[in-house]
C-alpha cells in the first residue's frame, strides 16, 4: 500500500485544474505554445489521477481499453510537454529578434501551423514508432496504473529515450539566442510589445522564466531517466521483430510489493509520474498569480455568487449613481392657448387710461416743463465750455383715436446741450402740446 495515499492524486487533479485557468486569455493571444503546453500538461495529469485511484491498492487488469489509451498518453506527454517548451522558446526568439513591428494574420496563421505540427503531430508519430520497441500490450502496477512495456534494448534509447533530451537542447539554444537578441535590440522590441496588446512585458518575462525553468529540468532530468533505466535492470541485444512481440498480447501485472523491492526502479517509476503534475504546478506558479489571471478570477467569482442575488460594488455604484440619474419630475400636459381662445382686443377710452396714470404714477417722478415751447425747431447755442452734456426739451404727446393706444409707448425727447463753440448746432423737432404728462414714451415717432 502507498504510505503517501492520497497525496499523489490531489496533486494531480490539482494540476488538470489549475493549469487550465490561463488557458482562455491565451488562446485570445494566439500563444499556440503555451496553449498546447498547458493542454499536454492537464491530460497527462488526468490521466495520472484516474489511474492513481483506480489501481490503489490492486494490480487487477480490469480496464484494458483504458490501459491502452493511457499508456499513449504517457508516451504523448513524455515529448508533448518538451515540444510545447520548444514552441514557447521559438516564439520568444521570434519575438526577441523581430524584423516589423507589426505581424500580420498569416504570419500568425503560419506560427500556429508550425507549432500544431511540432507539439501534435510529432507526438503522434512518436507514440506510432513506440510500437517497434513495444514488447506486450501494457503492465498494470499496483497503486499506479497502466504503464508502457518498452523493450529494454539500444533501439529504445535512440527511438524513445533521446528525444526529450534532444527537444530540450534546441529549447536551449532558442532560449539563449531570445536573451542575446533581447539584449541587443531592446528599443525594437519595446516598440513590438507596444504595438502587440497581445502580448505584455510581464507575459514575456514570465514565458521566459517558464522555458528556463523547462530547460534547467527536461535535459537533466531526461538523462537522469536513461541513466535509471539503463541501470534499474540489463540492456538487452535487439534480435528481431518477431523476438520482441514474441506474445505480445499479454499483460503483466505486478503488486506493489515486487516493484518497490528494487531501489532504483521504484526511483525511476515514482520519478516519471511525479513530472507531470510538477509541470502543471509551475506553470500556475508563473500564470496563476499574474494581475489578468486575479481578473479573470473576480469576473468568474462574481459569475458564481450572481444568481444568489450578490453583485461586484462596482457595479451596485453604478446601478445606485443610475436610478439617482434617471429621476424625472412630473410633467403637467401643456394647455394649448390659440388666438381664437383668446378675447378680441378693445382699446381703454382716454378718461380710464388718464385716471389709471394719475393713480399709479408716483408725485414724485412728475416732470415740470417749461411755460412756453416752440412748435417748430429750437436751435441751442455752444458756450465756451468743453462738452457739457444736459438734459432739455422733454415733450410728450398725448394719444388721440388716430394715434396708438395709451399703453403704447410716447417719445421722449433727451437732447444734449454740446456747449462747446463751433458751427455746428442741434435742432430737435417735438409737439407743442402739454396739456397732459404721460410717463409713456410713444414708439411711433424717432429720437
Amino acid at each position: 500500500m502507498d504510505p503517501t495515499y492520497p497525496l499523489y492524486p490531489v496533486f494531480t487533479f490539482l494540476g488538470f485544474l489549475l493549469v487550465l485557468i490561463p488557458l482562455p486569455w491565451h488562446l485570445q493571444s494566439w500563444n499556440s505554445g503555451t496553449c498546447f503546453y498547458m493542454m499536454w500538461a492537464s491530460i497527462a495529469c488526468l490521466n495520472q489521477f484516474v489511474n492513481s485511484v483506480v489501481w490503489h491498492g490492486n494490480a487487477l487488469n480490469t480496464s484494458p481499453i483504458w490501459c491502452e489509451i493511457s499508456i499513449r498518453i504517457i508516451m504523448g506527454a513524455s515529448v508533448g510537454l518538451p515540444a510545447a517548451s520548444l514552441c514557447i522558446n521559438r516564439r520568444l526568439y521570434s519575438i526577441a529578434s523581430v524584423r516589423a513591428v507589426n505581424v500580420t494574420r498569416a504570419e500568425k496563421s503560419r506560427a500556429i501551423l508550425i507549432d500544431s505540427l511540432i507539439c501534435v503531430l510529432f507526438p503522434i508519430l512518436y507514440i506510432t514508432w513506440q510500437y517497434v520497441i513495444q514488447g506486450h500490450r501494457f503492465n498494470v502496477l499496483e497503486d499506479i496504473g497502466c504503464y508502457p512495456a518498452l523493450y529494454n534494448t539500444l533501439l529504445a534509447y535512440f527511438l524513445s529515450g533521446m528525444w526529450p533530451i534532444l527537444i530540450g537542447l534546441i529549447s536551449m539554444v532558442y532560449c539563449i539566442l531570445s536573451l542575446r537578441c533581447f539584449v541587443r535590440q531592446r528599443i525594437q522590441f519595446n516598440q513590438f510589445l507596444s504595438a502587440n496588446k497581445s502580448l505584455t512585458v510581464s507575459r514575456y518575462f514570465r514565458l521566459m522564466a517558464l522555458s528556463m525553468t523547462e530547460i534547467a529540468f527536461t535535459t537533466p532530468l531526461a538523462i537522469f531517466a536513461i541513466v535509471l533505466n539503463a541501470t534499474a535492470s540489463p540492456v538487452g541485444p535487439w534480435r528481431s521483430w518477431e523476438d520482441t512481440h514474441f506474445r505480445f498480447s499479454r499483460v503483466d501485472q505486478i503488486p506493489a510489493v515486487i516493484w518497490r523491492s528494487n531501489h532504483l526502479v521504484a526511483l525511476e517509476l515514482e520519478f516519471s509520474r511525479w513530472v507531470t503534475p510538477l509541470c502543471a504546478l509551475i506553470f500556475f506558479a508563473f500564470f496563476g498569480f499574474a494581475d489578468e489571471a486575479k481578473k479573470h478570477y473576480k469576473l468568474a467569482f462574481w459569475a458564481v455568487v450572481k444568481p444568489f442575488g450578490l453583485r461586484p460594488p462596482s457595479e451596485k455604484q453604478k446601478s445606485g449613481a443610475a436610478s439617482i440619474g434617471q429621476y424625472k419630475p412630473k410633467s403637467y400636459p401643456m394647455v394649448s392657448t390659440t388666438t381664437s381662445s383668446l378675447p378680441p382686443y378693445s382699446p381703454p377710452s382716454s378718461s380710464s387710461t388718464q385716471h389709471f396714470h394719475d393713480k399709479k404714477r408716483p408725485v414724485s417722478l412728475v416732470l415740470s416743463l417749461p411755460e412756453s415751447v416752440d412748435d417748430t425747431y429750437t436751435q441751442f447755442s455752444s458756450p465756451s465750455r468743453t462738452s457739457v452734456d444736459t438734459f432739455a426739451d422733454i415733450t410728450t404727446t398725448t394719444p388721440t383715436s388716430s394715434q396708438q393706444p395709451p399703453h403704447s409707448l410716447h417719445h421722449l425727447n433727451l437732447v444734449p446741450h454740446d456747449t462747446t463753440a463751433g458751427p455746428l448746432a442741434s435742432v430737435i423737432p417735438h409737439n407743442t402740446s402739454h396739456d397732459s404728462i404721460s410717463p409713456c414714451i410713444s414708439s411711433s415717432e424717432r429720437l
